[in-house]
Protein backbone atom coordinates (compact mmCIF):
# COMPACT_ATOMS: atom_id res chain seq x y z
CA UNK A 1 0.00 0.00 0.00
CA UNK A 2 1.43 3.28 -0.72
CA UNK A 3 1.59 5.70 2.12
CA UNK A 4 -1.07 7.93 0.47
CA UNK A 5 -3.57 5.18 1.37
CA UNK A 6 -2.59 4.27 4.45
CA UNK A 7 -3.06 7.77 5.55
CA UNK A 8 -6.48 8.18 4.17
CA UNK A 9 -7.30 4.82 5.77
CA UNK A 10 -5.98 5.56 8.84
CA UNK A 11 -7.39 9.13 8.40
CA UNK A 12 -10.74 7.60 8.12
CA UNK A 13 -10.21 5.22 11.04
CA UNK A 14 -9.59 8.44 13.49
CA UNK A 15 -12.73 10.36 12.24
CA UNK A 16 -15.02 7.34 12.44
CA UNK A 17 -13.80 6.72 16.24
CA UNK A 18 -14.28 9.75 16.90
CA UNK A 19 -17.77 10.12 15.80
CA UNK A 20 -18.36 6.68 17.11
CA UNK A 21 -17.20 8.48 21.19
CA UNK A 22 -19.66 11.38 20.34
CA UNK A 23 -22.90 9.27 19.51
CA UNK A 24 -22.05 7.45 22.84
CA UNK A 25 -21.83 10.60 24.56
CA UNK A 26 -25.11 11.49 22.82
CA UNK A 27 -27.25 8.37 22.91
CA UNK A 28 -25.39 5.77 24.70
CA UNK A 29 -24.93 7.02 27.87
CA UNK A 30 -28.24 5.81 29.35
CA UNK A 31 -28.81 2.68 28.01
CA UNK A 32 -24.72 1.89 29.19
CA UNK A 33 -26.39 2.76 32.69
CA UNK A 34 -29.48 0.41 32.43
CA UNK A 35 -28.22 -2.41 30.45
CA UNK A 36 -25.43 -2.45 33.34
CA UNK A 37 -27.57 -2.22 35.88
CA UNK A 38 -30.04 -4.63 35.07
CA UNK A 39 -27.53 -7.26 34.13
CA UNK A 40 -26.13 -7.13 37.09
CA UNK A 41 -29.41 -7.08 38.94
CA UNK A 42 -30.50 -10.56 37.35
CA UNK A 43 -27.40 -11.93 37.47
CA UNK A 44 -27.25 -11.54 41.36
CA UNK A 45 -31.29 -12.76 41.23
CA UNK A 46 -30.01 -15.53 39.72
CA UNK A 47 -27.06 -16.20 41.66
CA UNK A 48 -28.87 -15.52 45.05
CA UNK A 49 -32.04 -17.65 43.60
CA UNK A 50 -34.35 -15.20 44.76
CA UNK A 51 -34.94 -11.44 45.18
CA UNK A 52 -32.36 -9.65 46.53
CA UNK A 53 -31.81 -7.21 49.30
CA UNK A 54 -30.89 -3.72 48.98
CA UNK A 55 -27.39 -4.05 51.02
CA UNK A 56 -23.79 -2.43 50.86
CA UNK A 57 -22.58 -5.46 48.47
CA UNK A 58 -25.44 -5.34 46.24
CA UNK A 59 -25.41 -1.68 45.42
CA UNK A 60 -21.29 -2.53 45.27
CA UNK A 61 -22.38 -4.83 42.64
CA UNK A 62 -24.80 -2.51 40.65
CA UNK A 63 -22.46 0.14 40.55
CA UNK A 64 -19.91 -2.45 39.38
CA UNK A 65 -22.01 -3.75 36.75
CA UNK A 66 -22.73 -0.12 36.16
CA UNK A 67 -19.27 0.73 34.87
CA UNK A 68 -18.92 -2.54 32.81
CA UNK A 69 -22.17 -1.43 31.13
CA UNK A 70 -20.43 1.83 30.01
CA UNK A 71 -17.15 0.23 29.15
CA UNK A 72 -18.52 -2.52 26.95
CA UNK A 73 -20.91 0.33 25.16
CA UNK A 74 -18.26 3.08 24.83
CA UNK A 75 -16.09 0.41 23.23
CA UNK A 76 -18.57 -1.04 20.78
CA UNK A 77 -19.66 2.22 19.70
CA UNK A 78 -15.83 3.56 18.95
CA UNK A 79 -14.86 0.30 17.27
CA UNK A 80 -18.36 0.55 15.23
CA UNK A 81 -17.67 4.16 14.27
CA UNK A 82 -14.03 3.10 13.39
CA UNK A 83 -14.72 0.14 11.55
CA UNK A 84 -17.45 2.53 9.41
CA UNK A 85 -14.94 4.98 8.99
CA UNK A 86 -11.89 2.83 7.84
CA UNK A 87 -14.40 1.35 4.69
CA UNK A 88 -15.52 4.51 3.60
CA UNK A 89 -12.15 6.26 3.41
CA UNK A 90 -11.68 2.78 1.39
CA UNK A 91 -14.37 3.56 -0.53
CA UNK A 92 -13.71 6.75 -1.27
CA UNK A 93 -9.75 6.10 -2.04
CA UNK A 94 -11.03 2.97 -4.42
CA UNK A 95 -13.43 4.89 -6.25
CA UNK A 96 -11.37 8.17 -6.76
CA UNK A 97 -8.05 5.89 -7.66
CA UNK A 98 -10.54 4.24 -10.72
CA UNK A 99 -11.93 7.89 -11.80
CA UNK A 100 -8.35 9.29 -11.79
CA UNK A 101 -6.97 9.41 -15.40
CA UNK A 102 -3.81 7.06 -15.30
CA UNK A 103 -0.66 8.30 -17.17
CA UNK A 104 -0.81 5.65 -19.68
CA UNK A 105 -4.36 6.86 -20.79
CA UNK A 106 -3.13 10.27 -20.31
CA UNK A 107 -0.48 9.44 -23.09
CA UNK A 108 -2.67 7.68 -25.40
CA UNK A 109 -5.48 10.46 -25.51
CA UNK A 110 -2.66 13.04 -26.10
CA UNK A 111 -1.22 10.94 -28.77
CA UNK A 112 -4.99 10.62 -30.03
CA UNK A 113 -4.86 14.70 -30.65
Amino acid sequence: MTDERVNALRTGRNIGAAIGGIIFVAFGIVPAFHFGSAGMLILLTHLSGGPVDPGIIVRMFLVVGIIMGLVCVSAVSVVVGSVLGTTLAWITDTVSEALRPSPEKAAQAAARK
